[in-house]
């Protein structure tokens, strides 16, 4: 009986295969949803998702979720929630109708008016958390609830008045005659320089590290000296200025309209999910959320193009919820 023999061959070709599996296995899985989406989209509607025009129009339209998502990964990853981010999208985009009263010369003094509203809805958000100990998801829904009664109590109701061209512009509007790309929206500009931000603030300094160290054990954190109250308070104020953010770019494309907003606080919280930031604290990545949001996108407009009505959309973002969810449980138990 004659024993098997392995060549050098064979095993420099099994290590290889075995490194490249390893490899794959720490790929997170929404990177490959998500091109594997898109191009389905490219597949059925060639003209648009197969041209740089067309892509530019999709980055256009994802950006603001993406900024929405990364704003309530901090929060994520804090170990909170933040429900009052679509509210603050309908308030930044109804109260800024009135305000403008129709007059471009206002748009500014209004775009400042709205962060310094978004300053102070997260600096009551992250106070009551901190020093009232109410836990995060109720404070955040009363306030979600406040901000949007506030905000159709303003307008009476109905929309006043209009976006004016230099308010929407930061949403709408294109850099023309860009090398290449032929135009680039200013949205696709704002989402970089925010994700440049954010990764900064998240991956490179003390305070990303403290948001991860509170999420992943409070207690802890409070013993090796990290200041929780004022951390969770300025982390609700990031998440709140990168929602005026996005609501101002939603406004630039969407309009005014009085249901704009509405759903977005759970839509970002799913592309947060999806992305693999672990609801309870203790793990976030930007590009993860970023992505995360840009898959949930594709989605809905693989939805729309096959012409199924929007509560097709809410079932599949629950499905891929649970989905994502059941993924990072099932490998966090394989870790152990």
């Amino acid at each position: 009986m004659t024993e098997s023999t392995i060549t050098p061959q064979q095993a420099g070709f099994s290590k290889v295969l075995g490194s490249s599996w390893a490899f794959i296995k720490r790929i997170p899985p929404v990177y490959p949803v998500f091109f594997i989406i898109f191009i389905v989209l490219g597949i059925l509607n060639q003209s648009k998702y197969q041209t740089i025009p067309g892509v530019m129009t999709f980055l256009r339209t994802a950006a603001p979720l993406a900024i929405l998502a990364m704003g309530e990964m901090f929060v994520l990853a804090l170990g909170g929630f933040d429900l009052s981010v679509g509210a603050i999208v309908t308030f930044v985009v109804l109260v800024s109708s009135k305000l403008l009263a129709n007059d471009p010369a206002n748009a500014y003094p209004a775009i400042a008016f709205m962060f310094g509203c978004a300053v102070v809805i997260g600096l009551v958000n992250g106070l009551v958390v901190s020093f009232l100990k109410v836990p995060s998801f109720i404070t955040t829904l009363g306030m979600m609830l406040l901000v949007r009664g506030g905000a159709l109590y303003y307008v009476g109701g109905a929309p006043q008045g209009y976006l004016t061209d230099n308010w929407r512009a930061f949403g709408r509007n294109y850099i023309e005659n860009v090398p290449v790309f032929g135009r680039v929206p200013w949205a696709l500009i704002i989402l970089i320089v925010i994700m440049g931000i954010a990764y900064f603030l998240f991956h490179k300094t003390h305070f990303g590290k403290q948001i991860l160290a509170i999420g992943d054990n409070v207690r802890a954190s409070q013993l090796s000296g990290v200041q929780v109250k004022l951390v969770r308070v300025l982390t609700f104020i990031l998440c709140s200025v990168f929602a005026v953010i996005g609501g101002i770019m939603i406004g630039g494309y969407g309009g005014v309209n009085m249901t704009i907003g509405e759903g977005l606080e759970m839509t970002s919280i799913a592309g947060c999910v999806v992305g693999g930031i672990i609801l309870g604290g203790g793990k976030g990545n930007i590009f993860g959320a970023i992505f995360g949001a840009f898959t949930l996108q594709a989605i809905v407009n693989l939805l729309n193009l096959l012409g199924l009505p929007k509560p097709y959309t809410d079932a599949v973002q629950g499905l891929l919820i649970i989905g994502a969810v059941a993924y990072v449980g099932l490998t966090s138990m394989r870790k152990r």
